[in-house]
């Protein structure tokens, strides 16, 4: 099985030998809940795309001490993946943050839009709830991380459909996941490098004037398949085709 990962700080350039100190939570979670013992073998990444590997030579209740034993790196690619979730009710949106996570996102955007039934915004006698709910998609974000062992946990944002306006018209390319678009995503040509948005809208749908709006800044409406997916399933399908496609077209790499 794969050495269980952790996220701290590893300094300006670690190098083997080094000696990395994983406190805090993570360190409690490593030494308490995990029982990490002193020869174990552990990930230590710092959430930007560093990591390095080693043997805890330490252990205590608070936190767990490893030497280096090697530097890693997350692989480079071309394209920068951005995905545009909606709100969605339940724990639908943190399950599309979770598997979006595992896939390798690199940004995703909470996005309020006009039929979404949770409400991030503030209204009268309703205070902004913005700040609270980017806070638990990034906790999930970074779970995921943890749980994927990937060394890159993704921004996380929130959005209005103004903000989503500027994404598209800053983006190499923007995708909207849409049920009634003709054109399925599988047939989608990719830029060669830079950054890729896809839109997945609430579970009520993209209203007409969002869509509008979008297709206005440049944004291409995609078909997914036959079916009509879930909110929580739609942006995961969109990225694992963009990779699939990025593949195929022979982008993939740095």
């Amino acid at each position: 099985m794969t050495d269980a990962l952790y996220l701290a700080d590893l300094g300006a350039d670690p190098a083997p030998g080094d000696l990395i100190e994983v406190t805090g939570d993570e360190g409690r979670h490593a030494a308490v809940v995990k029982r990490t013992r002193v020869g174990e073998m552990l990930l230590v990444a710092d959430g930007a795309g560093r990591a390095i590997c080693g043997q805890v030579i330490e252990a205590s209740k608070q936190s767990v001490v490893v030497r280096v034993d090697g530097v890693l790196a997350a692989p480079q690619h071309r394209h920068r993946w951005t995905a545009v979730q909606a709100l969605a009710k339940g724990d639908r949106s943190e399950i599309a943050v979770e598997s979006l996570t595992e896939l390798g996102v690199d940004r995703v955007v909470a996005w309020q839009a006009s039929r979404c039934v949770v409400r991030w915004d503030a209204r009268p006698g309703i205070p902004d709830k913005s700040a609270k709910g980017v806070a638990k998609w990034q906790a999930v974000a970074r779970a995921a991380t943890k749980q994927s062992r990937r060394f890159r946990v993704p921004a996380v944002e929130y959005a209005s459909t103004d903000n989503v306006v500027a994404l598209i018209l800053d983006a190499s390319l923007a995708l909207v996941a849409h049920e009634e678009a003709t054109v399925p995503l599988a047939a989608v040509e990719l830029p060669a490098d830079g950054e890729v948005v896809v839109i997945i809208g609430p579970e009520g749908g993209i209203s007409p004037d969002e869509l509008q709006a979008f297709e206005e800044a440049g944004a291409k409406l995609v078909s997914l398949g036959d079916g009509v997916l879930r909110t929580s399933s739609a942006g995961v399908v969109s990225l694992a085709q963009l990779q699939v496609l990025a593949a195929q077209q022979g982008i993939q790499g740095p």
